[in-house]
């Protein structure tokens, strides 16, 4: 589907706002058909609703002066069947419109998803899960009201209050234009009320991502929480953004309020107004009994979708709010977005080089200062350093998560950030400090990059990352539920599990982040023979604070403060007694 709005202006600064011109042009013109059967339906269903007091009229001034059975008969007979017209019409704009609106709202949460997903990682660095979450599943929510009966009855009843207005010009034009004046104040009133709302409900759909997010965070972080006792201070900032999202209702529902006291005054002064009029005109004979009847419950058909109309203009502006925010995602660049990734990857070979690399992840404080170094395919290459010297940096810059504020990292002699994603993507393999799971079983989450693989395979891959050394203790083996990100496994075992899930994926390049920090000494040297089988014949970038699992490694870089302020093998370094015989001398004494 077509954005909305195309701006290469940052959304979320600038004011400019979605129209109903345009969601009329992308979201109703495209579905025209289901639209024009819908406004056809609510037509027939008005001018179904006028034949009652069209009738009532014939029944007091025709049926009962005269005795007319036969008249009173047919006339109950058209009744029932004008109410069967508006029954049946009403189901089907229901089951039409708002089943259809039902699968646009889903259609354009599949949309945004996957528009976030195509983001670049620096997005969601600054982002909350939970806020996200949020503006995929609730801010296209409004949209059923333009596809939906929404807008068609603000549409049909637009249509009804003019032919009512014709029919009570045509019975009593002054008692009409009493009517007109005080309804002409309240429709000035619910514009001014939509143009104040609007920024409310744009604000409140911000707050209540931000809410949100923080709640899945509490929920996520739940054991930190009550490790340390702060379930009071989580109460208190949960109830502060509460109280944020209340004012803010508050202000919608005042403004709302104001609208529907203002109508149910004007209305009652025209209603005052219509008793004293009609009375007079029937005292000096101009308006029979059933006229001002029939003039009362036409009256009634023009002012309930006038009022009708003044909350459906209420959802319109709830939709186009959250199509504002929709649009401020969608307008952002994609990773695949970017014009100079032309260079599409056959046959990766698996040569990583870094040429005077620099890196910085604010403006003006760089974390790698020229770094440069060859990881020929095939080798292992270790980085080693206290925290924060850029390590993850450059396993980031390798995996393509980052890119180089200066110089090149090249692949197979291609420049990164030229190449595809995807066609570079499809040969990686992560395995990070913090390793995510999915919840689900053993099997789903090693199964994960593919999901087409066969038995054979996967068994070959718990096998080489020892899982099945815990697997085979549990009831369930590989369809033991592990709950969310794995809770129901210890540090090392989702750490295995994380590798199967890696060589089984079966990559030729393999970024290994801290990937032994959480095991303790056993499921260590189990891993050890794990990675040995993982990193043959694959270009390997691996992190370990653990020096003693990189022993083997073709080529060590010691890190320091963004730069490598020493490479070569373990034995080289040993024998250089340098930083990295400093931190191999301490481990080993600890």
């Amino acid at each position: 589907m077509q954005h909305l709005k195309k701006s290469t202006k940052d959304t979320s600064t600038e004011k400019s706002k979605v129209t109903m011109l345009q969601a009329f042009k992308t979201i109703i013109w495209p579905r025209r058909n289901l639209v024009f059967i819908g406004l056809f339906l609510i037509v027939l269903k008005s001018l179904s609703g006028l034949i009652l007091p069209w009738q009532s009229k014939v029944l007091l001034d025709d049926v009962v002066p005269n005795k007319d059975y036969n008249q009173l008969y047919n006339l109950i007979f058209i009744v029932l069947g004008a109410l069967l017209v508006q029954s049946v019409t009403s189901f089907l704009l229901t089951r039409i419109l708002s089943v259809q609106a039902q699968y646009l709202i889903s259609e354009l949460r599949a949309q945004v998803q996957k528009k976030v997903l195509s983001l670049p990682i620096s997005f969601f660095d600054n982002a909350k899960s939970g806020a996200l979450v949020s503006r995929i599943m609730s801010d296209v929510e409004g949209v059923r009201n333009l596809i939906g009966t929404g807008l068609v009855q603000l549409v049909g009843g637009s249509f009804t209050a003019i032919i009512s207005l014709i029919i009570l010009i045509k019975l009593n034009p002054w008692m009409t234009l009493f009517v007109f004046v005080p309804l002409s104040i309240f429709g000035y009133i619910a514009l001014r009320a939509f143009k104040y709302i609007r920024p409310i409900f744009r604000t409140r759909g911000k707050i209540n991502a931000e809410v949100t997010g923080r709640l899945t965070e509490t929920l996520a972080g739940v054991r930190v929480i009550k490790a340390f006792n702060a379930e009071d201070q989580e109460n208190i900032v949960f109830e502060k953004g509460v109280e944020k999202l209340y004012q803010n209702v508050k202000k919608s529902l005042t403004a709302t309020a104001f609208m529907t006291s203002s109508s149910t005054f004007l209305i009652g002064v025209a209603t005052t107004g219509i008793m004293g009029i009609g009375g007079y005109y029937m005292i000096i004979g101009e308006m029979t009994t059933g006229d001002f009847l029939f003039f009362t419950l036409i009256l009634g058909f023009m002012i309930a979708p006038i009022i009708q109309m003044s909350n459906i203009g209420s959802q319109l502006t709830e939709a186009l709010a959250g199509l504002d925010r929709t649009e401020e995602l969608m307008n952002m660049t994609a990773e695949e977005d970017n014009q100079e990734r032309n260079i599409e990857i056959q046959n990766l070979n698996g040569d990583i080089e870094f040429n005077d690399v620099s890196f910085a992840y604010e403006e003006g404080k760089e974390v790698l200062h020229n770094v440069n170094f060859k990881a020929p395919a095939g080798s292992v290459t270790a980085l080693v350093g206290s925290s924060g010297s850029g390590k993850s940096t450059i396993a980031g810059l390798s995996a393509t998560f980052l890119n180089p504020k200066s110089g090149k990292v090249t692949i197979d002699n291609q420049d990164l950030s030229k190449v595809k994603l995807k066609s570079y993507r499809q040969y990686l393999g992560v395995v990070l400090q913090d390793e995510f799971l999915f919840e689900g079983t053993i099997r789903e989450n090693i199964m994960f990059p593919r999901p087409n693989a066969t038995e054979e395979e996967l068994q070959k891959a718990v096998k080489a990352a020892y899982v099945n050394e815990f697997t085979d203790r549990f009831d369930d083996g590989l369809e033991t539920l592990i709950g969310e990100r794995g809770v129901k496994l210890s540090g090392g075992q989702r750490q295995r599990l994380a590798i199967a899930r890696a060589i089984l994926a079966n990559p030729k390049i393999i970024i290994l982040d801290e990937a032994t920090s959480n095991l303790d000494t056993e499921s260590e040297a189990l891993i050890q023979k794990g990675l040995s089988e993982l990193v043959k014949n694959r270009t390997t970038i691996v992190i370990a604070h653990r020096l003693s699992t990189i022993r083997k490694a073709d080529q060590i870089l010691v890190i320091e403060a963004g730069n490598i302020v020493e490479r070569g093998t373990h034995d080289e370094l040993i024998a250089k007694e340098g930083r990295y015989y400093d931190l191999y001398t301490y481990q080993a004494k600890i």
